[in-house]
């Protein structure tokens, strides 16, 4: 690959050997050329609107601004591979629609298989990446969320999804006869849900009403809701009062 051709990166990190070592393995991608570095949420900023990287390494826990805070001040949206030292910060890079992330320490192999994520999007359009972005960073309820299916990432339209669970540090979003598992709290997604058409019937469910053909008393007193592809759910004491309330 030709040097006008190589993808331009520039790392954010406030651990100067954390970037000297990230930089010494991605000198071993011929494809790919360092353009800076940044040692804070505010350099950061800078750096990214004034040089315009197509691909920045993002490190999560920074000072100045963390790095899923700095994102909402860009005025180019680069791919954003996040890297971090705690695991739980996963969810806040799929939130955000991150293409990967690095969990600290990392070797060549496990940059290896993120710098393959990154040439299978290169050069194709930006639009998913902009509007992952925007959908996670922008005001009012998302539209689409986007989830891991093999080695790329696709769009789920929330329309589509007829109810969410969570499934231990997971969700399960179920769209017709399809399961996609999403890196997310219950609570941070129903925050960005349309509240007039998904509703939180449990501590572990959500439905979209528009999926619910009924809400039905059980035989022993409980209330369930009835789905379109036939599931029932069972609604919880304090759920079941505020749907009386809220159909009054």
């Amino acid at each position: 690959m030709s040097e006008c051709a190589r993808v331009s990166a520039l790392i954010v990190d406030d651990e100067p050997v954390a970037r000297a070592g990230l930089r010494h393995m991605l000198a071993e991608a011929d494809w790919l050329v360092c353009i800076g570095e940044a040692g804070n949420g505010l350099a950061a900023v800078e750096m990214i609107n004034r040089l315009r990287p197509e691909l920045v390494f993002l490190d999560i826990q920074m000072p100045g601004l963390l790095g899923t805070e700095l994102l909402a001040h860009l005025q180019h949206r680069p791919l954003v591979v996040f890297t971090t030292a705690h695991a739980e910060h996963a969810v806040a890079a799929f939130e955000i629609g991150a293409l990967d992330y690095l969990l600290k320490p990392f070797g060549p192999e496990r940059l290896a298989a993120t710098l393959d994520r990154v040439r299978a999007v290169v050069g194709e359009p930006l639009a998913p990446a902009l509007e992952r972005f925007g959908e996670a960073l922008g005001p009012g309820p998302i539209s689409r969320l986007f989830v891991r299916s093999g080695r790329a990432i696709v769009p789920v339209p929330v329309d589509g999804i007829a109810w969410i669970e969570a499934v231990g540090d997971y969700l399960a979003l179920h769209v017709g006869a399809a399961t996609h598992l999403l890196s997310l709290s219950l609570n941070r997604l129903e925050a960005r849900l349309d509240p007039q058409r998904f509703v939180r019937i449990h501590r572990t469910h959500i439905v979209n009403l528009d999926h619910v053909t009924a809400f039905r008393r059980q035989d022993g007193g409980g209330l369930a809701a009835e789905l379109r592809d036939g599931t029932v759910l069972a609604v919880s004491r304090s759920k079941a009062q505020e749907l009386r309330n809220w159909a009054r």
